[in-house]
């Protein structure tokens, strides 16, 4: 049986490996060797990066449920502003994640720069992220004096430059780690092992369990200690919990498999759209009796990504490849190789869903405006329990942590038998019951808002469980969906722009829901009439 072993002084401790073992995708080990599947990957690494997800989004969400009501409470911000301030910081950070997948993809690989944004969420050389947002909770200086009978006095320049500069700290750090850590958690399943490729989809569910596990850590535990023992304490359990997440990560070093950095996608994106645009002004043809460009070798000519097979979708594209004229073959501005076309086909190919899925996060994040219509109700549960409003969407976190799981054990089953798709639901499928799942949400949280202005007693908080509850199993199907979607589609070299393409959906419907309440604003004319 053929063997690998690492020669040379101070490598020759190396265990000696089976071949039969190695990965077929290329990845590689902690060592830079090809990765061995008996001692690296699958289930054996999964968990790390699992509970890392699960420490980080415990730290996140505790901030985001309860910023809107810091804002309101401590800075004296107008709802409507303190809205559309987080709502601006939340699609800011997820729009940074093409940042972030470009560098991973390109340069860094997504190990690296998991760590290195990691780094820069919790602290830098000086305060800065969680750190410098739990020293605005802390410091009185930093926040405005309390309101008297005479009224609130709003924060200073110098005071909402600290905060924003906190927030948006946090958010070049989330753009960093989260077009990263759901493609570095695949990339511990090789493609080319049928086993390992199919419980590649259980690590997505359970990688989205472990994200809404830490939001109902952080919108209950966290938001808990903050109600009682105040906003410093609560923001400073993120700040730790951040750093914890980093640390969680570290120690499954020596178990990852890695993908080597395949170069800038864009650039090569760039390289076909021009080459396509040149053969096509010189008269170059394009057709099935076209020859079209492609090296001879296993291996594309980008690094560590395998050669796709032509398609005729997109054709104008294809004259990237055809080898009409006479030009330097290496010369990529000019000449592009049939897998460097197919490259931007499958990209483009993504784009329409990726401008219909806009419209859950714009929907999702107006949970904002259901935390503060959980301030208007009653939630004090006896003489001595108050909910704090934060963490009224516990209700979402815990459907999702139900769902998952009965889809994983009993749904997927089910619904197997009428489509046969061994997921039970393809992505698309599981994407659209999730989006149908959002209209009755927002049909139920308008009716109890609508209900809740006319009524002549406060209503209780127990009316916003139907639309907490909806919005729950919304989320489930849709971003599960969506990650295995985008995931799944991506090439080689582009899994973590792929992952960024569906987080920017967020980032763009947030700020879209910015624009809403600004337009919401104007329209029934700001507080001054009662809007």
């Amino acid at each position: 049986m053929e063997v690998e072993k690492k020669a040379g002084r101070g490598v020759d401790a190396l265990p000696v490996r089976s071949s039969a073992t190695l990965v077929g995708d290329g990845a590689v080990d902690f060592h830079g060797r090809i990765a061995d599947k008996a001692t690296t990957g699958g289930w054996r690494a999964a968990p790390f990066i699992i509970v890392n997800e699960l420490a980080e989004r415990m730290a996140f969400y505790a901030i985001l449920f309860n910023m809107v009501i810091f804002l309101v409470a401590e800075m004296h911000q107008d709802l409507p502003d303190a809205t559309t301030n987080v709502t601006n910081w939340i699609g800011t950070a997820f729009v940074l994640t093409l940042l972030g997948a470009f560098l991973a993809d390109a340069y860094l690989g997504r190990f690296l720069t998991i760590v290195i944004f990691s780094c820069f969420y919790v602290a830098s050389s000086k305060p800065q992220g969680t750190v410098l947002l739990t020293m605005v909770a802390s410091i009185d200086s930093l926040r405005p004096l309390p309101c008297s009978l005479e009224g609130c006095h709003p924060a200073t320049d110098r005071q909402n430059a600290f905060l924003f500069a906190s927030l948006y700290a946090i958010a070049v750090g989330t753009g960093g780690i989260k077009p990263c850590i759901s493609s570095f958690g695949a990339d511990q399943f090789d493609e080319g092992d049928a086993g390992e490729a199919s419980t590649k989809y259980s690590f997505f569910s359970w990688f989205f369990f472990a994200i809404n596990l830490g939001v109902l850590i952080g919108i209950t535990l966290v938001a808990y200690i903050e109600d009682r023992n105040g906003w410093g304490w609560g923001i400073g359990i993120s700040a730790a919990g951040t750093f914890i997440s980093l640390l969680i990560l570290l120690a499954g070093s020596p178990l990852y498999r890695h993908q080597r950095p395949h170069g800038s996608a864009f650039t090569r994106f760039l390289q076909v759209l021009i080459a396509a645009c040149r053969n096509y002004a010189a008269g170059g043809a394009s057709g099935e009796k076209t020859e079209l460009f492609e090296l001879k070798t296993e291996l594309s000519d980008i690094p560590g990504v395998r050669k796709l097979q032509h398609t005729n979708q997109y054709s104008f594209l294809d004259r990237a490849a055809a080898m009409t004229t006479v030009v330097a073959i290496d010369n990529r501005w000019k000449l592009c190789t049939v897998t460097q076309v197919e490259e931007l086909k499958s990209f483009v190919r993504v784009l329409p869903i990726w401008l219909t899925t806009i419209a859950f996060p714009f929907a999702f994040f107006h949970i904002n405006l259901f935390t503060t219509q959980a301030l208007a109700t009653n939630r004090r549960l006896s003489a001595h329990f108050l909910v704090p409003a934060g963490s009224v969407a516990v209700f979402t976190a815990a459907n999702g942590l139900i769902v998952i799981p009965l889809y994983e054990w009993f749904g997927a089953a089910f619904f197997r038998r009428f489509t046969g798709h061994p997921r039970g639901l393809s992505s698309l499928q599981r994407i659209g019951v999730g989006m149908f799942v959002t209209i009755p949400t927002f049909v139920a949280a308008a009716l109890v808002e609508f209900h809740r202005r006319r009524a002549a007693e406060t209503l209780t908080f127990w009316w916003l469980l139907p639309q907490y509850f909806m919005l729950g199993l919304a989320e489930a199907f849709t971003l599960v969906g969506q990650l295995e979607f985008f995931y799944n589609e991506a090439t080689d070299g582009t899994k973590s722009i792929s992952s960024a393409l569906f987080l920017s959906a967020a980032g763009v419907g947030s700020w879209m829901s910015s624009l809403l309440v600004k337009v919401v604003v104007r329209a029934t004319g700001g507080k001054e009439r009662g809007g």
